[in-house]
């Protein structure tokens, strides 16, 4: 490569470089292009105003690859709005007296943060940031698995996180998703996570999946449940005709927030 290649040029061959690995390094893509560090930045940074990859730790990620395993931080700057409407109508399916899970991820946040203060419940989380957010509400009694930290997702997981959550039952389980597809099921980057999930959904009464509709119709690298599981879906209006029909048609309720 050599700093001949035009900027349009090697925009593209970054795309292509995405497309294969999922991710690429800033400092590589200037020893590869022969430019300047600042350079590649700009170009990073155009191609991420067109939802094209999200900027991340020195350089830059795939933006609709599911099988890559995102920080939590990462994935807060995904789809923000989206996740921001889904929480907001998720709280609305949270009842004086509940006893909730939830699980880690970013639009999981977002419904903890419509939850009101006034409305006791107990919440059942092995999520940190789940817990560093609830731990104000003094009418939120919250109840932590032990486990291993998974550090990506700020998580506790393994089989000991697994073991502890099977003395619970709870009411509703609200679980966010890396990928929802009618025929595969619902999915994870993580199998540790993707084990944890099966799980919580054991253990409860009502299955509520939090998922922007970029979710829809992807698949990750862990299983966790089938769509059958699952009964209702709160996701974004991206939801295509056909998607929203198909998981109608598996006996899934589709709620647009």
């Amino acid at each position: 490569m050599t700093n001949k290649k035009s900027t349009v040029e090697r925009r593209s061959i970054i795309i292509k470089e995405l497309d294969l690995k999922g991710r690429v390094n800033v400092s590589d893509l200037s020893k590869m292009f022969e430019v300047s560090e600042v350079t590649i930045r700009n170009d990073l940074a155009n191609l991420e105003k067109k939802n094209i990859l999200l900027r991340a730790r020195g350089g830059a990620l795939k933006l609709d690859s599911v099988g890559i395993d995102y920080h939590i931080s990462e994935k807060d700057k995904i789809n923000i709005r989206a996740k921001q409407l889904i929480g907001s109508k998720a709280a609305d399916f949270v009842n004086e007296g509940d006893i909730i899970m939830i699980d880690s991820g970013t639009t999981a946040m977002e419904l903890v943060r419509n939850l009101k203060e006034k409305v006791e419940l107990t919440v059942i989380t092995n999520a940190l940031n789940i817990v560093n957010q609830l731990y104000k509400n003094d009418n939120a009694q919250v109840i932590i698995p032990g486990g291993s930290l998974r550090k990506k997702s700020f998580s506790l997981v393994g089989t000991s996180a697994e073991k502890s959550l099977r003395n619970y039952f709870c009411d509703k389980l609200f679980l966010g998703v890396d990928g929802l597809d009618v025929d595969y099921g619902l999915s994870t980057p993580n199998v540790e996570e993707a084990h944890f999930n099966s799980t919580m959904i054991e253990m409860s009464n009502q299955i509520i999946v939090l998922a922007d509709s970029s979710k829809i119709g992807k698949r990750s690298l862990a299983f966790i449940c089938p769509i059958s599981n699952i009964d209702i879906i709160v996701t974004d209006n991206g939801i295509s005709n056909e998607q929203k029909s198909g998981l109608e048609n598996v006996g899934v309720k589709v709620v647009i927030a």
